[in-house]
């Protein structure tokens, strides 16, 4: 079942400005460049940011998302109409060929059924060309990013276009290694209050290359994610 905040109506519609311009976006599209990939798929694509800036830049673009209401909103858009969306989940992709497959945004932890893991690596790489690239992050659970996740710190602000001030914060409510849940809250400008449950699942390094290995990716690189040094890993990973 997808995350409450993906599928929402009124939290799809400001999860863009909570978001912000997305520096982590950077890396991926740089990676794109560099490995030469024209047809792209984006799994769990979300609202379709990434999608559709590879769609303006002329790529041929996929994006596939398990939440009807981000599917929905990414349709529509600016630029959607020159991304194919697919609501459902990686076996409901029915091209293959693909040069790239990208999961931007630490999607790879919001996929937290080891099972569910496995299918999803097991999947991409049927889609893939030979020669065709897994481009994920995940955050270093050794750096316990979760200690910051306090209202404290979280709470903020921010003016989204045609709503108006929207306010938020998170909290984490259970850690039980691997296993990390934390509570969103939004408070709209008509006083509504609205809460998501989000659980995230922290790999140590060694199993995800493990896990790569296991389901017949060679391991090409794993890199700093740019815009968090130190926090998060970037995993390059190809199909022979």
């Amino acid at each position: 079942m997808p995350d409450p905040i993906f599928d929402h109506p009124r939290l799809v519609a400001v999860y863009d400005a909570l978001e912000g311009d997305r520096p982590d976006l950077d890396v991926y599209e740089a990676l794109v460049a560099e490995l030469g990939a024209d047809k792209i798929l984006d799994v769990g694509c979300g609202t379709g940011v990434f999608a559709t800036r590879l769609a303006a830049a002329g790529k041929n673009v996929t994006g596939m998302d398990p939440a009807p209401g981000s599917i929905n909103y990414a349709r529509n858009r600016p630029g959607g109409q020159h991304v194919n969306w697919i609501r459902g989940e990686i076996r409901d992709v029915p091209s293959s060929g693909y040069d790239l497959a990208t999961m931007t945004g630490n999607v790879a932890q919001a996929i937290i059924d080891p099972n569910k893991w496995d299918k999803t690596l097991a999947g991409v790489r049927r889609l893939l060309r030979p020669g065709g690239h897994l481009v994920f992050e995940t955050r270093d659970p050794g750096m316990r990013a979760w200690d910051l996740w306090i209202p404290e710190l979280t709470d903020r602000t921010v003016e989204v276009e045609g709503i108006g001030p929207v306010r938020t914060w998170t909290e984490v409510v259970d850690y039980a290694r691997p296993l990390l849940t934390f509570r969103t809250s939004w408070v709209f400008p008509d006083s509504a209050v609205l809460t998501s449950h989000s659980t995230l699942r922290f790999r140590p390094r060694h199993e995800i290359e493990s896990a790569l290995r296991a389901h017949g990716y060679a391991l090409l690189d794993v890199r700093d994610a740019p815009d968090r040094p130190g926090l998060e890993w970037v995993f390059i990973a190809q199909r022979p």
